[in-house]
Parts: structure tokens; C-alpha cells; sequence
């Protein structure tokens, strides 16, 4: 069975801990709200239908306490069971919060025409993924034909710390700023080729500073070469980034970067502006 867990999520095991120290001194939080999305979020977390003391373990929260936010969402059909009653999965209302997290991003609809034109000129994947945190989280997904579904989900998730696009947008950055997000990162090699030390990520991040783009190989996949760019916002912010991929049995990253960064810069620039 192929997995499209995340590579890179929230964390839900600190469960209650984490929410009481979110609400403490804050009059306007609101803990059942919160118990609620440490459920939905549970689900970030497994490939399979979940149980409900599954959904509990993973939230951090009680049996009983998660059974009636359970059924509550059920009712509301924001969860739903499995079509073979081995557990409960997410329920098809969450797709209309989607589509208005996607229509009223004022950063996606003007760079849908733009991420069309650029991956015609580069016959290649191309990505915006926009920043949480530690990790880029994929809002449009542009795969030639040569592509698997896995490749074109948008909300599927990366780290900041060993992708191009990370790297790109890292460089737009403070240092300390760049540094920080680093050490909060949660470092793991997914190749042999997975940088996580963190003056070698450094170096990356330097090298695309200077060039406006960074090149990652083999980073995420095996056979995987990316390029990204970060977009800025007037005060020069990265506020998103794109990515263009293709096989590093193709290209060397010194003749991917040649084919296709003048489009990418040009389209970074462009969605930029607008």
C-alpha cells in the first residue's frame, strides 16, 4: 500500500500539555475548540482508519472526552466511517474549508496563471507551497504526465530544512531567524544525501542568498533534483515559494539550474507583484 503520510506535520503528541500552556493567560482561548482540531489533527499522523482510542492516543486526550467530540464531528460530518467500518476517517465537509482556505488567499489565484505558463516552459513539476513554521505546505501541485497521484495532493507537507524551497526561503531570512527555525526543526535523513547538520544547511541557504534560488538533490527522494525560489512580499518576507523537480537521472543540478532558473526567477518575480 502506497503511504501519503506527510513528510512533515504539526506535532500532536504533546497533546494537553501543549493546549494548557496555549491557554494559560489567554481569556479569549477557547479549550473545546481546541480539543476539537487536536482530533481532526490526529489524523495527520496514520495511513489507515483510525479507532477511536487511536484518535485519543494521538490527540493526547481522554477516551471520553474525544468520544463526544467523535460524534459531534460525525454528526456534523467533518468525520466519517470507513466505507468498511475499520474505523473512522476524515468526512467530506472538510473539502468546503479547502476550497475557501484556497479562494480567499489572496497569494494563490493571482499565481494559478503563472505556475501554468512556467510549467508549459519547463516540462516539468512545478509547486507553490506556502510557509507554517518548520515546513512548506504544498497549496497548488502541477505534475507532468509522468507524475503519481502522491505528487499532485495539495496540502502534503515538507520541511523547510532539506528542501530547495526551504533553502530559499530560509535565505530571506535573518540568520538568527534562519538558525532558530533550523534548531526548532525536527532533523531527520530521508536519503543518504539529507543534510541536517546545521552549518551544512547554512551553506545551502548562503549559496541561495546569492543566486536567488537553491538546488537540492536527492533530498527528499531518491533520484529527485529540485530547484526553489521564495516569494517575497513588499518588505522582502518569504511568504511562499516555488518549486520545480525533475530526475536527477535526467540532469545535473548545474544543468537544471541553467534550463529552468531564468523561468523561475521570472515567475517568483511576477507572482511577487501581483
Amino acid at each position: 500500500m502506497t503511504r501519503f503520510v506527510n513528510r512533515s506535520r504539526p506535532h500532536t503528541e504533546s497533546g494537553a500539555r501543549h493546549l494548557d500552556e496555549a491557554a494559560e493567560n489567554d481569556p479569549l482561548f477557547i479549550r473545546a475548540t481546541a480539543r476539537t482540531m487536536m482530533v481532526l489533527s490526529a489524523f495527520h499522523e496514520t495511513d489507515r482508519p483510525m479507532s477511536l482510542s487511536e484518535i485519543a492516543r494521538a490527540a493526547g486526550l481522554d477516551r471520553s472526552t474525544t468520544q463526544r467530540i467523535v460524534h459531534t464531528l460525525r454528526q456534523l460530518g467533518y468525520l466519517q466511517r470507513d466505507p468498511h467500518d475499520r474505523g473512522y476517517v476524515p468526512g467530506i465537509r472538510i473539502y468546503d474549508h479547502i476550497f475557501d482556505a484556497m479562494r480567499l488567499n489572496r497569494q494563490l489565484q493571482p499565481a494559478v496563471p503563472l505556475l501554468l505558463d512556467l510549467r508549459r516552459n519547463v516540462n516539468e513539476r512545478v509547486d507553490l507551497s506556502l510557509i507554517d513554521d518548520t515546513r512548506l505546505v504544498y497549496a497548488f501541485r502541477l505534475p507532468p504526465k509522468r507524475e503519481v497521484l502522491h505528487a499532485m495532493m495539495v496540502g502534503l507537507s515538507v520541511p523547510i530544512y532539506c528542501t530547495s524551497a526551504g533553502w530559499s526561503v530560509l535565505s530571506r531570512m535573518p540568520e538568527d531567524e534562519a538558525r532558530d527555525l533550523i534548531r526548532r526543526s525536527d532533523r531527520q535523513r530521508y536519503t543518504a544525501q539529507t543534510l541536517i547538520d546545521e552549518d551544512a544547511i547554512m551553506a545551502e541557504v548562503e549559496k541561495a542568498g546569492e543566486t536567488g534560488y537553491a538546488v537540492a538533490v536527492e533530498q527528499l527522494l531518491p533520484g529527485e533534483i529540485a530547484i526553489g525560489a521564495a516569494v517575497t512580499n513588499t518588505l522582502g518576507r518569504p511568504v511562499a515559494a516555488v518549486t520545480i523537480s525533475g530526475l536527477s537521472s535526467d540532469w545535473t543540478p548545474e544543468e537544471f539550474a541553467r534550463a529552468v532558473s531564468p523561468s523561475l526567477m521570472q515567475t517568483v518575480a511576477a507572482i511577487g507583484r501581483a
